[in-house]
């Protein structure tokens, strides 16, 4: 891309300005929730037809980080310049393949050619990128970036001074083809740029060509480097510095040798060539995680950057030359300090004359609130693609990006993408696959982290990719969303919604809450395999499988579901002192209930209840309940019951069906199950399939003493699923079955609304 050279002296100098002062301190007043809106559901989605998955690989030396532990860890997908129609794929692990008209070939293995290749710790250690020079067919050059351990630290002299106790080297090398058209290398290889990191993570991402350069263009043939901080930027000014390479995106030309160590040279139109203590190949700095970038096929040619944040934003940055995007004084576009990293600030009132460029499009973490805010919730930015294509033309003019982590998919408009104005609006893009079946990425690669990627072909056509399974997909169609599966009436009062289809990525034996309070499940004693494939109505693919682990021992092993804290569960205070509620779901019979009394010396008894969903009290231990659908024995008989207590420590009611709980819940059928509970009249009811089911009251007096208003004024202690003792101290009362879209509501809902959420279910 052109650099016009008055607008970067202007650039530089509020960059230098940004470098050299140190912001005053900003309103110590803390924001909890930085982008308060969420990305808006999309009118359509994508259609992805599988195109190839590549070999498992292992990295080097083996792992520990279940996170390195995948099928493979291929990171990005494009198309060899050369005419050819070749795909390549990296692979951190160390091969580079090329996809040749169905055909998969091993082109170049970096576990082969590099005695201290290095792939076994941090997430983007290995071989990171390769970017082919765009004249390859002719002049068969290429250019790769890949790790090297601490034996090559020790021998091998870096461009510039390693970071301090430095564990991991990025090597940037150039390649060079015998023959460009074949489809295994043979050819010789130089070093570029070599330069040590203090720790395992943010080392060099990505390495590019600007693909929309022409010969003759500034910026034909210059070679970008995507510097991450080292993981010492979060307190340190290493991303400010403009001596040191870490926390920057360089900009070099492979073809000169002004470079420090005469391998490459630096473009005199770089923005700080000739600046006194600057490295001239800074091309833009203040980053922590410069991830993945892109260039705008049409149009003015942008560039877009995926950026990594810290425990709040990712974000989107448009990058021109001398930008400062803030890191660490700034995340996104708010006021960053390591001290207090569960909390950003605003910006001080001088902010403008620091010259800090903020994000474009960006969303936040949102971490669940009964997790901890300083740790990871599995969110990370991977920088997509400006859709220009023709194909797809309710994509065109959009950039696609997506969560690399948890694979959800968004897009923004690229005429919204202004800088200096406000963000862009997200949207999210659900996913379908060619059968026109909705998925989630973790769908498709059958894990709770996806690890997903983005690329795409001379053609513009775009691709999805995942290290979870090794697949790519390549996108070849749209088609309209599907609605939400909860009517706008149940909505309202929502306070928690497990559909297990929402593993969190950051711990996939945990489930995500799709209701307004947030509050993250535990899948106690199964984790991940409690979520099985199952649907209870059209648009499902996952349940939960709770059943009885050891039938002979008291133990604690049995697979239930719930949220569990002794203090209360804060997220879950609408439930405090609430007039009512309601807790309904789908319900299978998948085994022998009730399940055999692992409490008592007797090999025939069986335990008296059968536990589906409730809310706990306020006081529980786990056991007693605010709220609850169970089965449980009414006179020495099993009866599918609505159990509800108006105060702590008070009595509770339980109101019967009549029939057969057996005609209720045959075994191996989805029923949908409601019980409502009405605090401030003493009413409850349950609901089968959306009607009325025939009960009663098993006291006939006033246990719950009612007197107009609602339940004690206390916070549930937690929910309980599947059995009691979400705590999972003990066991009791376990359930042989699967669950789908359990719904807890903080209002006792009336026929209608039952009736109209279960016809919303089976006619969507």
């Amino acid at each position: 891309m052109g650099v016009h050279r008055g607008r970067v002296a202007a650039i530089t100098a509020a960059v230098l300005a940004a470098t050299l002062l140190t912001p005053p301190a900003a309103a110590d007043e803390p924001i909890t929730d930085p982008i308060p809106e969420d990305p808006a559901p999309a009118e359509f989605g994508l259609v992805l037809q599988p195109y190839a998955q590549l070999p498992a690989t292992e990295p080097t030396p083996p792992a520990t980080d279940p996170r390195l532990i995948r099928h493979n860890r291929i990171n990005h997908i494009g198309e060899v310049p050369d005419g050819s129609g070749r795909r390549y794929v990296p692979d951190l692990n160390g091969p580079l393949h090329l996809l040749d008209d169905g055909q998969q070939h091993r082109y170049l293995d970096f576990r082969e050619r590099f005695e201290h290749f290095f792939s076994g710790k941090g997430m983007g250690s290995g071989f990171g990128f390769v970017t082919f020079h765009p004249e390859f067919a002719t002049n068969g050059k290429f250019y790769t970036v890949h790790s090297e351990g601490e034996g090559a630290i020790a021998t091998r002299p870096p461009t510039y001074p390693n970071q301090p106790d430095a564990v991991v080297q990025s090597v940037v090398t150039e390649w060079t083809a015998d023959d460009p058209a074949a489809n295994t290398f043979t050819g010789t290889h130089r070093e570029l740029f070599r330069y040590g990191f203090a720790t395992y993570i943010h080392a060099v991402q990505q390495i590019d060509f600007n693909p929309t350069a022409r010969p003759g263009d500034p910026d034909y043939g210059l070679l970008y480097l995507g510097v991450g901080d080292g993981g010492i930027g979060l307190d340190t000014d290493i991303p400010q510095d403009l001596s040191t390479p870490a926390g920057k995106i360089l900009r070099i030309d492979p073809a000169g040798t002004n470079g420090p160590n005469g391998q490459y040279g630096i473009p005199a139109d770089n923005p700080f060539a000739g600046q006194p203590g600057a490295l001239g190949e800074i091309y833009a700095v203040g980053m922590r995680d410069p991830h993945r970038f892109s260039w705008d096929p049409e149009g003015e040619h942008a560039m877009y950057l995926g950026h990594i944040g810290q425990h709040a934003i990712e974000a989107v940055y448009e990058v021109r030359a001398g930008d400062n995007f803030g890191w660490s004084q700034r995340e996104g576009d708010l006021t960053f300090r390591p001290e207090t990293q569960c909390y950003l600030y605003p910006l001080p009132p001088d902010d403008a004359t620091y010259g800090y460029t903020y994000p474009v499009a960006a969303y936040d973490h949102d971490p669940p609130p009964n997790w901890p805010c300083n740790s990871d919730s599995g969110h990370a930015i991977s920088g997509g693609q400006v859709y220009r294509g023709h194909d797809l033309p309710q994509l065109r003019g959009k950039y696609v990006f997506g969560d690399l982590v948890d694979g959800r998919v968004f897009y923004t408009e690229v005429d919204q993408m202004r800088r200096g104005g406000p963000r862009a609006r997200l949207h999210e893009l659900q996913l379908f696959d060619t059968a026109g079946t909705r998925l989630r990425m973790s769908d498709f690669v059958s894990d709770g982290r996806v690890d997903l990627r983005f690329g795409t072909d001379s053609q513009r056509n775009l691709y999805l990719l995942a290290k979870a399974n090794g697949m790519i997909w390549k996108v070849t169609g749209t088609r309209p969303a599907r609605d939400s599966e909860v009517t706008e009436q149940v909505r309202r009062n929502l306070v928690a919604h497990y559909d297990f289809e929402h593993p969190f990525a950051a711990d996939d034996s945990r489930e995500l809450d799709s209701g307004a309070s947030g509050t993250l499940l535990s899948l106690l004693n199964g984790g991940q395999d409690m979520r099985v494939r199952d649907s209870a109505f059209p648009g499902s693919n996952n349940a939960l499988q709770t059943r009885q682990i050891t039938p002979d021992a008291d133990g604690n092993d049995d697979w239930k579901a719930g949220v569990w804290d002794p203090g209360g569960v804060a997220s879950l205070e609408a439930f405090n002192g609430t007039d009512g509620a309601t807790v309904m779901g789908w319900f299978k019979m998948t085994g022998d209930n009730p399940a055999p009394n692992t409490t008592t010396p007797e090999p025939g008894d069986r335990y008296n209840a059968v536990g589906l969903a409730g809310v706990l009290t306020g006081d529980s231990d786990g056991h007693d309940v605010r709220a609850l659908l169970e089965l449980i024995e009414v006179d020495g008989q099993l009866r599918l019951v609505a159990l509800g207590r108006r105060l702590d420590g008070g009595a509770s009611q339980t109101f019967a069906a009549r029939p057969d709980w057996r005609e209720l819940l045959p075994p191996g059928q989805w029923v949908h199950l409601a019980a409502t509970f009405d605090y401030t009249t003493g009413r409850m009811a349950l609901y089968r399939n959306g009607a009325p089911v025939p009960g009663f009251y098993t006291d006939p007096g006033d246990p719950w003493q009612v007197d107009g208003t609602g339940t004690t004024a206390s916070t549930p202690r937690g929910i309980k699923i599947g059995g009691s003792f979400p705590g999972n101290d003990r066991e009791r009362n376990p359930c042989h079955c699967r669950m789908d879209s359990l719904m807890f509501l903080d209002t006792a809902a009336d026929q209608r609304t039952i009736a109209e959420q279960y016809r919303r279910f089976t006619h969507r």
